[in-house]
């Protein structure tokens, strides 16, 4: 355990450039995904990422100029710019943060519109809308957001939640979300992550291995960075503190990493940007072809294998990579005149046996054969990992 302990502040009463520098240096994995090489070719320019959270702060150093007006769905007074506790603030720095600061986001020329909903840390209000995360989703489904990134989760699936994440995608949008942090405890599958047409995001720390909270299961499509991420401590904005940032942390990389994709190749649709972040992701040697991961799904995100390598073809532009369906728009219309698909259809979220490179669980016996970050991520030697592992249950269940 390190002398920060659990959730040990990180950086206090420092200047704003001394602070940016303190707070970048623990974003570990800019440096072993190549950051500043994807950037001389793509920023996330001209995508839009809606954060679905507990508000945005947009007068953080690090997000002033990225935030765009977005709604509020709580049923009380309040703007979507009223971050009640800082969680949404932290997960749109890591998407688009401009470094000036604090967090460097990995897309910063992308552009953030917050929808903020009902939440832990929510003051408890019988006028609040239960409602908030289907209506979020389907409002940012309407709004001119490519990416819609949800952090938190439910262990019971809801009808008129995943009813509004197939919008979204007949809609064209991307829709990422947390697996959860809840390995330790049930490990149930976590929704909306576990519906079929949401990307469920894993997370991993410097070692190159899944964290032992983060959540597994045929429902892992990716996973991405999320241990040993910093986030703002609280609702004064004058600190962060060290910690996991957990699922949370890994579904905003993931949304950053389709941001990076998709601003290098406008032209393309959610399926395609899809498509090439599964076939690009980060499998470590032994993985047998056509196998997915309970605990990695079909690797980890390295936008730069395929904007500086090229790894990756963006195929269908019309079908679901996960589902083998049609989405986007128009194909609601269309699937209402076919007739009913016959539910063992193909899809690629089914593991066709386990893979040799399955990955491990940090602290238990079962070691990841052929997974090191410097296979994953790039060939970077990560930071030692920070002390964390912070888990939250709520009405919501946070995905950090």
């Amino acid at each position: 355990m390190t002398g920060v302990g659990l959730l040990g502040t990180a950086i206090i009463g420092t200047a704003p450039s001394a602070a940016a520098a303190d707070v970048q240096s623990k974003q570990w994995y800019l440096k072993a995904m190549h950051a500043e090489e994807i950037w001389k070719t793509a920023t996330g320019k001209g995508i839009k990422v809606a954060v679905i959270d507990t508000g945005v702060n947009p007068s953080t150093a690090s997000l002033k100029g990225q935030v765009e007006k977005g709604r509020d769905l709580t049923g009380v007074a309040g703007e979507a710019t009223d971050d009640y506790e800082g969680h949404g603030t932290t997960m749109a720095e890591l998407i688009a943060g401009r470094g000036r600061g604090g967090l460097r986001g990995l897309a910063p020329d992308a552009k953030i519109i917050p929808f903020r909903v009902v939440e832990r840390g929510f003051e408890e209000d019988r006028k609040a809308n239960g409602w908030s995360i289907r209506d979020a989703i389907r409002a940012a489904a309407d709004s001119d957001a490519d990416i819609i990134n949800l952090s938190s989760g439910l262990d019971v699936p809801v009808l008129e939640d995943e009813a509004a994440v197939e919008y979204a995608l007949s809609k064209g949008k991307l829709f990422f979300a947390a697996a959860g942090n809840n390995a330790k405890k049930g490990n149930k599958p976590n929704y909306p992550a576990s519906y079929p047409a949401a990307v469920s995001v894993a997370a991993m720390g410097p070692d190159g291995e899944v964290a032992d909270y983060s959540q597994h299961g045929e429902f892992v499509d990716l996973a991405a960075p999320g241990d040993s991420i910093p986030s703002w401590c609280d609702t004064t904005f004058t600190r962060y503190c060290d910690g996991d940032g957990g699922t949370s942390a890994a579904s905003a990389l993931a949304s950053a990493s389709a941001a990076l994709i998709w601003s290098a190749h406008p032209d393309w649709t959610a399926n395609q940007v899809l498509r090439v972040m599964l076939e690009s992701a980060g499998r470590g040697e032994g993985w047998k072809k056509g196998t997915v991961s309970n605990y990695l799904g079909h690797g980890i995100v390295r936008p730069g294998a395929h904007i500086n390598r090229g790894i990756g073809k963006p195929g269908d532009p019309d079908i679901n990579p996960l589902t083998n369906k049609k989405t986007g728009p128009g194909a609601v219309e269309e699937q209402k005149q076919s007739p009913p698909e016959d539910s063992a259809s193909p899809s690629s979220k089914a593991p066709e046996g386990k893979p040799g490179a399955e990955a491990a669980v940090a602290g238990s016996n079962e070691k990841a054969e052929g997974v090191s970050l410097g296979i994953i991520l790039g060939g970077v030697a990560a930071a030692a990992a920070l002390a964390g592992g912070a888990l939250f249950v709520l009405r919501r269940r946070r995905g950090a």
